[in-house]
């Protein structure tokens, strides 16, 4: 999310340190940033956080936090009555779940035109077009508070029986609405939509597009202006069905408070009425269930237990005061009662976070874990595992991990994302089966003579979710059930002696084999030394592979393995390698066979 020094500056007093310094400060104790060009930030808001911070109000909370740095006036923390309300617009929701609150403003007189200097530079500098002084005024309330917002044109709405009728409804199947973007949208029952209560036309996609027909030009003077709030899961999986993602689709699917839509409308209505002049007629305010207020309890000992520290019950409050967190404290004991944005601090663990990130993961000292106050039972099933994983491994198997999806089988996957083999894994062996064809094509590389893999997983058949262990070699594939073993410790297995690893290839390799009489008594690796040096890098496996002596002559049998890492290796490359090698070993007064 694009976020602008100089818009944040507007609610500080005391002048902010440079945007490379405010980077740090988030980076530090908030969020990762993607970018810093110029006085514009690029902030990647954690999901957690997205219930309120996917705005500038939101950074400046975090950074007076962070700084210490008291802002000048936050409009949350006041109230935002929707008065005096009006009969003139109608609203019904078919379904609260959905549409958890709907307000609106029916504003008169407005004059639709250019936004002033200061509003086009203030979104343009964060990627935003400026369209007119009304759409602008909605985008900025949503950038500064996080609230998103749409304008109807009232005048292209039906007006019957002394009011306009607006309908949050499930879509229709097959139903259409061209949006703002001038692109043809086909809806499906699972996706909500604005109507005009009168004609039943769908006039918005709910929380993610606006509707042509309705939107707001030069010709316009009244406006029902909108700040609903809608459920995150359902905005999602209307946006990606209809791969149409925009920032109000963002904020929504993050899920934000219902009680943000009325400080979002307030804040917008007042912007047009100084951008647009005109007057309001009356708010609408629908919102069947209000939130819930919650309160989280933090003692001090659960928060230094957690986190490791000493940290003393002052240092504490400082931090939720910081933080701007209504708090009561009793003796060692804190109780907080989150802003309604905050819809990440529910449980006492949210809280210890919020001491920590403040305070500066770096100032908490690295403490030494304690011991297990009794030793960890033994689980069953791991323990069988690494049994099997032990013996297998020491005969020369390979553990591999195959797909627990299939193209048939007795389960089926609810809402995958691509349709590719819907069905839950009833076996190991089809898996298994293609891992060893696949594999065996590279013995040669890999130096063995014969490819052995295994794998223990899961799979789901006759109604019951079961471990198996499947193994696979020249003498086929077959599974057995894995059987959990009791145990009353686990095994002390050695640590790898792996020296080093190194990187492959992934270009095709390309195998030559050379036999070679030589006299009785020549060493192998005498010769493999000779043909390492002629073939050059190019050579990444070289063995003997078979020895038979004749009278006074030995013959030694090498396979070669070339691969390059650049490229796909020719015939014609590796052949001329071989032509050096073949001159090489007779200077030695060997034979090539």
């Amino acid at each position: 999310m694009k976020i602008s020094r100089e818009w944040l500056q507007t609610y500080f007093e005391k002048p902010l340190p440079d945007a490379a310094t405010l980077a740090e400060a988030l980076t530090f104790h908030a969020f990762e940033i993607e970018s810093v060009e110029g006085d514009i930030l690029d902030v990647k808001v954690t999901p957690n956080r997205g219930h309120d911070c996917l705005s500038h109000r939101g950074i400046v909370k975090e950074l007076s936090a962070i700084l210490d740095l008291p802002i000048k006036a936050d409009s949350l923390r006041h109230p935002a009555p929707l008065e005096p309300k009006t009969e003139a617009v109608r609203v019904t929701i078919e379904n609260p779940e959905l549409c958890r609150r709907f307000t609106g403003a029916y504003i008169k007189g407005v004059r639709v035109g250019p936004s002033p200097e200061w509003l086009r530079v203030r979104l343009e500098a964060i990627g935003q077009r400026s369209i007119n002084n009304v759409v602008d005024a909605t985008n900025f309330v949503m950038l500064d508070m996080g609230q998103p917002l749409h304008a109807f044109d009232a005048g292209k709405l039906t007006h019957k029986d002394g009011a306009y009728s607006l309908n949050v409804r499930a879509a229709k199947n097959g139903e259409k609405m061209l949006g703002l973007d001038d692109k043809e949208y086909e809806l499906a029952p699972s996706m909500l939509v604005i109507a005009d209560g009168h004609t039943g036309e769908a006039v918005s996609i709910a929380g993610v597009k606006g509707g042509k027909p309705t939107g707001i030009d030069e010709t316009t003077t009244e406006i029902i202006l909108e700040a609903a709030n809608w459920d995150g899961t359902n905005i999602r999986k209307t946006s990606q069905a209809l791969k149409l993602r925009t920032d109000a689709s963002d904020r929504f699917q993050q899920v934000i408070s219902p009680e943000l839509a009325a400080y979002g409308l307030k804040a917008a209505t007042e912007l047009i009425l100084e951008l647009a002049s005109g007057e309001v007629a009356g708010f609408i305010d629908e919102y069947p269930r209000p939130q819930a207020t919650n309160e989280v309890t933090l003692p001090l000992a659960r928060a230094n237990d957690v986190l490791g520290t000493t940290l003393s019950a002052p240092v504490i409050e400082d931090v939720f005061r910081r933080l701007d967190l209504s708090h009561m404290q009793e003796g060692d004991t804190f109780t907080i009662n989150p802003a309604f944005e905050r819809l990440d601090l529910v449980i006492p663990e949210d809280l210890v976070e919020e001491v920590a990130r403040i305070v500066g993961y770096d100032k908490i000292s690295p403490v030494e874990l304690p011991a297990f106050p009794e030793r960890p039972d033994v689980n069953s099933n791991f323990y069988a595992s690494e049994r099997a994983r032990t013996e297998l491994t020491a005969k020369g198997y390979s553990e591999v991990f195959t797909s627990v999806f299939a193209d048939a089988g007795e389960r089926v996957v609810a809402n995958k994302v691509d349709g590719v083999r819907p069905y839950l894994r009833a076996t190991l062996v089809d898996g298994l089966r293609d891992a060893l064809e696949r594999n065996a094509r590279n013995k040669d590389l890999l130096g063995l003579k014969e490819v052995r893999i295994f794998e223990i997983g899961t799979v789901w058949k006759d109604g019951i979710e079961r471990i198996m262990l499947g193994t696979a070699d020249s003498g086929g594939v077959k599974e057995i059930s894995l059987e959990p073993i009791e145990a009353s410790t686990y095994d002390d297995l050695p640590i790898s002696t792996t020296d080093r690893y190194h990187s492959f290839s992934k270009y095709p390799f390309i195998v030559r084999d050379i036999a070679l009489w030589t006299p009785a008594g020549t060493e192998p690796e005498t010769v493999l030394s000779i043909i390492r040096a002629q073939a050059g890098q190019l050579l990444v496996r070289s063995e003997l592979f078979d020895r038979f002596e004749k009278g006074e002559k030995t013959s030694l049998a090498f396979r070669l393995v070339f691969q390059s890492f650049e490229k796909t290796l020719t015939d014609e490359e590796v052949n001329a390698v071989m032509e050096k090698v073949n001159e090489a070993v007779k200077k030695e007064g060997w034979e090539v066979r």
